[in-house]
């Protein structure tokens, strides 16, 4: 069995439920993994604001990859400021090829939080993702869809890309890292880690290449993980 050295998590449908409320099952398991001495890494596409105030309330030491990779964050390192990798203005380039194309056929809302975004565009998920990830496939930008919101961002960067930069920066073998998530912009990060765990509400893509699939979905399903790779001494 791999010997876990840190745990990587997504956000939004992994430790929150399916209205975005944090689980309180997920929030006891992974500050038992850090009183545990093992750090916790967030692995999300929310903005690093919302991100930095997720790790301080829970607790993690691990770090943050924000924005589906397209920015990381080390404590103590950079100044202790964001390493921005991806180019934001390919999302920019994106949204407004999207603008011209669909007008008011599809409700291209801007996410209240997109001002604070460093390398990545997103709308809310008002509407399917397929048209408008037709409408891009040729042009120099990855189309996520979340479940939440559609992101617009950096191919040249993703979830995985930047985890394994922050585990190299922190000194991490990846290869000891167990990671969870439930939605298509996490296929990257767990193809990375050595222990891919899928929620049970995740996408059946997720599934299919992961190592466990959780019996219980969001939070509960995190926690189970949790008891059953790191705190189960059988």
């Amino acid at each position: 069995m791999v010997k876990i050295e840190a745990i990587a998590v997504d956000v939004d449908g992994t430790i929150t439920d399916g209205k975005r409320r944090l689980c309180h099952s997920s929030m006891d398991a992974l500050r038992k993994v850090e009183d545990a001495g093992i750090p916790v890494i967030i692995v999300t596409g929310n903005i690093s604001h919302f991100t930095y105030a997720i790790t301080t309330m829970i607790g993690t030491t691990g770090g943050m990859v924000c924005e589906n990779g397209g920015a990381i964050y080390k404590p103590g390192y950079n100044d202790n400021r964001m390493i921005v990798l991806g180019d934001i203005n390919k999302g920019k380039a994106a949204y407004e090829l999207l603008l011209d194309k669909f007008g008011d056929e599809i409700p291209l809302r801007i996410t209240e939080d997109d001002d604070a975004r460093l390398s990545e565009i997103t709308v809310y998920k008002l509407f399917d993702a397929a048209p408008v990830k037709e409408a891009l496939k040729d042009m120099d930008v990855a189309v996520y869809d979340s479940g939440f919101a559609i992101h617009l961002t950096d191919p040249d960067v993703d979830k995985g890309s930047s985890l394994r930069k922050l585990c190299e920066l922190s000194d991490l073998d990846i290869d000891n890292v167990m990671g969870i998530g439930d939605g298509e912009n996490d296929i990257e990060f767990l193809k990375e880690v050595g222990v891919k765990i899928a929620v049970a509400n995740a996408e059946d893509e997720l599934k299919e290449f992961a190592d466990y699939v959780c019996e219980k979905p969001y939070g509960d399903g995190v926690e189970e993980a949790i008891e059953k790779f790191v705190f189960n001494d059988e």
